[in-house]
């Protein structure tokens, strides 16, 4: 790999001095350094509570065969990547293995089986170099700086064809297919690829990838929320790594956030983004549950209440719902009538429980969300390009602290996301438009302060 990395390193630091020959003529191993969980351990945290489960126990760092490339693929050299939540489900086990998604995707064809492995390479973002394309490529050449969506689409049935989130073979990749990006070389369909961020290091241009592109669905999309100019939204963890771009979105779309975080750094840190309306869960002590079986809707109105008096008395437009069990009948409650609530991930649970009359008598929709297709994946990343959007990137491990990294997620003591040096030797790397970097610093490293 050193051979690829010196091109790379030489390039950033003289462009135009490597051209897509020299990058095209690079031998690549036949091994590579990845992120791995094994089929065989699939059961060793059997019996632990999911808080109690450690990913520094499940992810191994270590050489896997450089895998076949296909038709329409590309490798590219993973400069750096992060941790999303599919990556600490992958590492727990949770809710269910992983390796049922590559057996699955392992039989539909000749060429999928190459995910079919006793072992899965994870994570769903990356910034990088392009190495080397498939047959059919064209868009993308060998030498190219890119960042990766995590949307992989077959687009063979009908159905994608004007969503390609609905395509019958979508999954997500490092999660639900192999060769992901917390490694040195990642396998990706070509599709998948966009220009990366040239004001952004390595592990800035990272990190936005699969959260950035979900907010931006979930939210702004016609497939979303819709959302429009004079909109109140609720974001729940409004400085997490999703919320922290759902509220990034809601100011520069004209809405009004009510942003929803849980001590006074995360309440700091949502007020430097621009937004005004807060509610520390911590300080106000609200509890949706009395007990694990039955909410208390009292709670449902008093958060009501407090919205009403922080928006001089107007009800929630569209709920950027995450969380899931824990505040789903909370954000169907507070909801205005004809509003929107949006929903992914579910980070507390995936059994939501609300009262259904808050939402049929009120004409509310629930709207389910997930990931992003190319176009709006492609446009989220054009608001980063352009310095509309900004990375939420609070830390960066090395690729031999990725288990402290999951770890941290899975704990929730981060803020934002959290980044992982796989191919980069050192952070700061990467940059090429370091006059707008300039203009834009402050809000790049807003994050990292905490």
């Amino acid at each position: 790999m050193q051979n690829i990395l010196d091109a790379i390193l030489a390039a950033s630091q003289s462009p135009g001095s490597a051209s897509t020959e020299d990058f095209a003529a690079l031998d690549l191993p036949e091994s590579y350094r990845a992120v791995t969980v094994h089929k065989d351990e699939v059961d060793m945290f059997e019996g632990l509570e999911a808080r109690d489960k450690d990913p520094r126990k499940s992810l191994h760092v270590e050489d896997v065969p450089l895998p076949e490339l296909g038709p329409g693929e590309a490798y590219v050299a993973v400069m750096a990547s992060a941790i999303n939540y599919n990556t600490v489900w992958t590492s727990i086990f949770e809710p269910v293995s992983t390796f049922g998604f590559l057996e699955r995707y392992g039989r539909l064809s000749e060429l999928t089986k190459r995910h079919d492995l006793p072992y899965h390479v994870v994570g769903s973002d990356l910034a990088g170099v392009v190495l080397k394309t498939g047959p059919g490529v064209t868009k993308w050449k060998p030498g190219t700086e890119v960042v990766a969506h995590c949307l992989s689409v077959e687009l063979e049935d009908p159905d994608g064809h004007d969503d390609t989130m609905l395509d019958p073979q979508q999954r997500i990749w490092g999660f639900e297919t192999n060769f992901g990006g917390l490694a040195e070389i990642a396998l990706v369909k070509s599709n998948q690829l966009m220009p990366k961020p040239a004001h952004l290091t390595w592990e800035e241009a990272a990190s936005p990838g699969l959260v950035n592109s979900t907010a931006y669905r979930q939210l702004v999309s016609k497939n979303g929320g819709n959302m429009k100019q004079g909109d109140n939204v609720l974001i729940w963890g409004a400085s997490g790594g999703l919320g922290g771009f759902a509220t990034q979105y809601a100011l520069n779309g004209g809405a009004t956030p009510v942003c929803v975080v849980s001590n006074e750094e995360k309440a700091a840190i949502a007020r430097s983004m621009g937004a005004e309306l807060i509610i520390n869960r911590s300080e106000e002590g609200y509890r949706f549950w009395k007990d694990e079986h039955t909410q208390d809707p009292q709670e449902w109105k008093r958060l009501g209440a407090r919205i009403r008096e922080l928006t001089g008395g107007e009800d929630i437009d569209i709920v950027f719902e995450h969380p899931g069990r824990e505040t789903f009948g909370a954000s169907v409650y507070v909801t205005r009538k004809g509003g929107i609530i949006t929903t992914c991930a579910s980070t507390s649970g995936y059994m939501h429980e609300y009262d259904n009359r808050y939402l049929w008598m009120n004409l509310k929709r629930i709207i389910s969300s997930h990931f992003a297709n190319y176009r709006e994946s492609w446009e989220a990343n054009r608001l980063i390009a352009k310095g509309m959007i900004h990375p939420t990137l609070s830390r960066t491990y090395g690729l031999h602290d990725v288990g402290q990294a999951a770890l941290d997620v899975h704990k929730n003591a981060h803020q934002g996301k959290v980044g992982v040096l796989c191919l980069a030797p050192e952070e700061g790397l990467g940059v090429r438009d370091h006059e707008m970097r300039a203009t834009h610093l402050d809000a790049i490293n807003r994050f990292r302060g905490v």
